[in-house]
Formats: structure tokens, C-alpha cells, sequence
């Protein structure tokens, strides 16, 4: 019984350990051949364009450039990708992901979705890291 216990309880480690790292190597690459792309294909110009045509954006921006990262609840993209799959669910961000694609959700939408899931404190941890991934600080 003893021995159930412990292979049972080493499994649970290992898988643990998968998964943590797992989704922090997998959101790294995602997120670093996301960036690749968008700047070797020219379309990081037209995201910035985008995010300084639109007030809403604009303010998200100047929200993440004058927070202070100490007081946020992640500050890594690992860390960021497990709160959003804990908390929104790996099925509901393909959805809001192939939809935004499709043109059939708005940024509203979107922003709504993560807002009702999220706390303000998680929302604006978001905020920095897309703000440092666009804009390369």
C-alpha cells in the first residue's frame, strides 16, 4: 500500500512538472514565432498603427507602460498562459482566438470575455506583457 502511495505520489510530481514547464516552453514559442511573424511579415507596424488609432487602446497602452510590475499577480508569458487556460479555459481562448481571426468577435468582445474571468489585477498583468512584446521593451 505504501508503495502505491508513493508511485502515485511521484506521478503526480512528474506530471505536475510537465505541465508547469511544459506550458511555460510552449507559450515561450508560441509567443516568440507569434512575434517572429508579425515582424518579419511587416504587420507589427500595422498592429501598433491599430493599437494608436484606437483611444480605448491607447490607454491600455499608457496603463502598462506606467504600471508598477511588482505589484502584479505574473510577469512571465508562462506564467500569464496557465492563469488564462486555469481561468478561461483551453476550448473558450481556441474559440475567442479563431473568432477574432474570422472577424466575426471585436475587441470588445474579447476584452469582455477576459474582464468577466479576470481580475483587474490579472487584466492589467496581460496589459504589460503585450505591451512589451509589441513594443520590444
Amino acid at each position: 500500500m505504501k508503495k502505491l502511495f508513493i508511485a502515485i505520489l511521484i506521478f503526480g510530481a512528474i506530471g505536475y512538472g510537465v505541465y508547469y514547464y511544459g506550458t511555460n516552453v510552449a507559450s515561450e514559442e508560441l509567443v516568440d514565432s507569434a512575434s517572429t511573424e508579425l515582424e518579419d511579415s511587416g504587420q507589427i507596424n500595422d498592429v501598433k498603427a491599430y493599437i494608436e488609432s484606437d483611444p480605448e487602446l491607447i490607454k491600455m497602452v499608457k496603463e502598462a507602460e506606467s504600471a508598477d510590475e511588482s505589484t502584479l499577480p505574473f510577469t512571465s508569458k508562462g506564467e500569464a498562459t496557465r492563469v488564462l487556460i486555469k481561468k478561461v479555459g483551453m476550448t473558450e481562448l481556441r474559440e475567442l482566438q479563431s473568432d477574432v481571426q474570422n472577424g466575426t468577435a471585436s475587441k470588445e468582445e474579447v476584452l469582455q470575455v477576459l474582464s468577466e474571468k479576470l481580475t483587474k489585477e490579472e487584466m492589467l498583468a496581460l496589459q504589460v506583457i503585450a505591451y512589451k512584446e509589441i513594443y520590444n521593451k
